[in-house]
């Protein structure tokens, strides 16, 4: 079409000027040059119709404000002149939202932040559904992001129960499939979202730090615990195989106490020897 637009003006050009140097004159002579005018006129305006695509670009048509279709393909393409172009990238693209301080499930006020990787797969929704379809990708993931935060807690204090710092992949998969229903209506696909920032928020992050210390100690003494108790088990149970020692049940106890204090004391412990009968 190109090709065929400049062959055509460069004949009216031709002609126009081949009837300008002519030396008849007369009405026919003055219509014949109004006519070349306005082919030359038509012929540019025809040419306006052109208009290229990139790759990973669509273009939306509309005449008169109703919309015609949208062209994809990569390359020179010529359509009316009439019609309106708006061009759409339709690349992926990454959107990182702020750090919003909400509360999560248990009502601790946290930080959050996550990254969205997103792309238009419907020109005609983004273009016509939604005023600003960029714009209502940004507000929707953070809309999106504070539901989630109130969905979970920061940490899980029951079996069985989801966090948002233990199960990652279960929450980003939800945070996608959050985004995705906001984003439906504005043609936009929801290629990832996931968590890129996940604290307490600064006035209760010392008290949260004490609190997982104190876990921590308490699971940590409950491991020495079982193990004392179970070395205690084994001791008994070997003296009396073995029947190195009869001992009583007082003694037995005796026995126990001693050697939890001694399995379980953060120091070492001093020994006393005992250099008369068992029991003085």
């Amino acid at each position: 079409m190109l090709l065929l637009l400049i062959l055509t003006l460069i004949l009216l050009i031709y002609a126009l000027v081949s009837t300008g140097q002519s030396f008849e004159s007369g009405p026919g002579k003055v219509f014949a040059i109004m006519a070349l005018l306005f082919l030359c006129v038509v012929d540019l305006l025809l040419m306006t119709g052109l208009f290229s695509v990139e790759p990973n670009q669509g273009v939306v048509l509309t005449l008169f404000g109703k919309y015609r279709g949208t062209e994809r393909g990569p390359g020179l393409h010529w359509t009316n002149p009439f019609l309106a172009k708006k061009r759409i990238s339709l690349r992926v693209r990454n959107f990182e939202t702020a750090k919003l301080k909400v509360n999560d499930h248990d009502g601790n006020p946290i930080e959050i932040g996550s990254v969205v990787v997103w792309q238009v797969v419907d020109t005609a929704e983004a273009c016509f559904e939604v005023d600003n379809y960029d714009n209502y990708v940004h507000v929707q993931s953070e809309s999106a992001l504070r539901s989630l935060a109130t969905s979970y807690p920061y940490d899980a204090h029951q079996d069985g129960q989801m966090s948002l710092r233990a199960n990652t992949a279960e929450v980003a998969a939800h945070l996608q499939r959050e985004i995705e229903e906001r984003l439906a209506t504005a043609g936009v696909k929801v290629l990832e979202a996931r968590i890129t920032h996940l604290a307490y928020a600064p006035e209760i992050a010392q008290a949260m730090l004490q609190r997982q210390q104190a876990s921590a100690i308490v699971a940590a003494r409950t491991k020495i615990v079982e193990g004392a108790v179970g070395m205690v088990e084994m001791a008994l149970e070997q003296l009396a195989r073995k029947q190195v020692v009869h001992l009583d049940e007082e003694r037995k106890a005796a026995m126990v106490s001693n050697l939890l204090v001694v399995l379980c004391g953060e120091r070492g412990t001093q020994p006393i020897v005992n250099t008369g009968t068992l029991y003085n």
